[in-house]
């Protein structure tokens, strides 16, 4: 595999991972805006936007962007998060070029007031499609209740209110000011050959608006706050604790990731033993979340509402003895196989090694190789796992919770 990278005129970074043995290629725009970029006044507009994307553009209507990729054959969508805003495709190498003129006018669509209208129908049926789910919802409560003053505790989809004020101004607006070259990285993974993606992405995107909006990476404070959503005829109870974690660049990242195997997998991991295999609860999970300046140790607990304050308890005496006594070299060096085995599987597919080229540039500004990230997994160490929990222990700051119970 050949990495290459180029920055066009107008500031566009153009990255590529080339490995000439693929069968298929895999390309994508990281767009570095999300919920945490927005004003209270126009939450929910990154999320509404990605779906606004595609309805067409002055060539292309929405009839035809479906349909040209379609007709290739392409594995493509978009997505939305706090923090990145990404529109993809995986495709035959032969069908490559008409896949980027796809995906590159995806990012600046028409905007049409009536389209806009009518997108806003479904988005709003798609923010009560997600109200009836208890899982999203004990994520966007316990987001809220430990940022409760940082727009990362927005909610990605917006509120009925945000979206229903939302005008199609506020919109165009929004789009001119963060859908700048600055704010992009194009990526393109499998097999391609690099002339070829220079020469189509100067056609395509070099005249893109130049320019990038700032975002501040400042760490967050944290509320360690509690909500309760009471919904008496659900038959369990979900519960989401939340705590500081390594954010996105600090170097013990990637101790974060074993940590989250050893103590919270869903399978083989001290949760999993000490809830899920006796019974006592249906789920409970430890995972890690990086972002811009902070990250958060998740951890999810769905059982019988009966039984939420002894498994809570059980929880908080596994963190305790972690917290304490680190882990085992077993443990770390199993969770190293599983993690390795994963970045593996998922690299032998061009659409896997998509998301780690562009994530690895939105948030690092560099190119991480297969092979690097292997090899910074296996050198961790059990004092590495110990200086990690030094700085940011396991712990239960901030506390959502959707079921029968009133309160926790």
């Amino acid at each position: 595999m050949e990495f290459h990278e180029t920055t066009l005129e107008n500031g566009l970074k153009v990255i590529a991972e080339l490995n000439p043995a693929a069968q298929s290629v895999a390309a994508g725009v990281f767009v570095r805006t999300g919920s945490r970029d927005e004003a209270e006044d126009v939450s929910g507009v990154s999320h509404f936007l990605e779906h606004m994307a595609f309805k067409g553009n002055e060539v292309y209507s929405a009839d035809d962007v479906n349909r040209i990729f379609d007709e290739l054959g392409a594995n493509y969508n978009a997505s939305t998060s706090e923090e990145v805003t990404q529109f993809y495709a995986a495709i035959l190498p032969e069908h490559l070029p008409t896949a980027l003129e796809m995906l590159t006018a995806l990012l600046y669509p028409s905007l049409r007031g009536d389209d806009f209208e009518m997108e806003k129908k479904v988005i709003l049926e798609e923010i009560g499609m997600y109200d009836d789910q208890p899982t999203f919802t004990v994520y966007e409560q316990a987001m809220q209740a430990h940022f409760p003053t940082h727009p990362l505790g927005r909610k990605i989809l917006g509120t009925n209110d945000s979206v229903q004020a939302l005008t199609a101004d506020a919109m165009r607006q929004y789009h001119s000011d963060h859908y700048r070259t600055g704010n992009m990285v194009l990526a393109v993974a499998g097999r391609g050959d690099w002339d070829e993606v220079c020469e189509l992405v100067q056609t395509h995107c070099g005249g893109f608006p130049a320019g990038r909006t700032e975002r501040d990476t400042s760490p967050p404070p944290v509320g360690g706050q509690t909500q309760v959503v009471h919904r008496p005829a659900s038959l369990q109870q979900h519960v989401m604790q939340l705590a500081p974690a390594p954010p996105a660049d600090h170097p013990l990242r990637y101790a974060a990731d074993l940590l989250g195997v050893i103590v919270g997998d869903q399978s083989s991991s001290r949760l999993y033993w000490e809830l899920v295999d006796p019974g006592h609860a249906e789920s409970a999970d430890l995972g890690y979340n990086d972002y811009d300046g902070t990250g958060t140790w998740l951890t999810y607990l769905g059982c019988p509402p009966q039984s939420v304050a002894e498994n809570l308890q059980r929880i908080h005496s596994v963190y305790e003895q972690v917290n304490r006594d680190g882990v085992s070299s077993i443990e770390l060096e199993q969770a190293q196989n599983r993690i390795a085995s994963s970045i593996v599987l998922r690299s032998e597919r061009p659409m896997g090694r998509l998301g780690a080229l562009g994530s690895n540039w939105v948030y690092l500004g560099q190119y991480r190789s297969v092979q690097e990230d292997l090899d910074t997994v296996r050198g961790i160490t059990v004092e590495d796992m110990v200086e990690l929990l030094a700085e940011y222990p396991l712990a239960a700051i901030s506390t959502a919770a959707v079921g029968p119970l009133e309160s926790l």
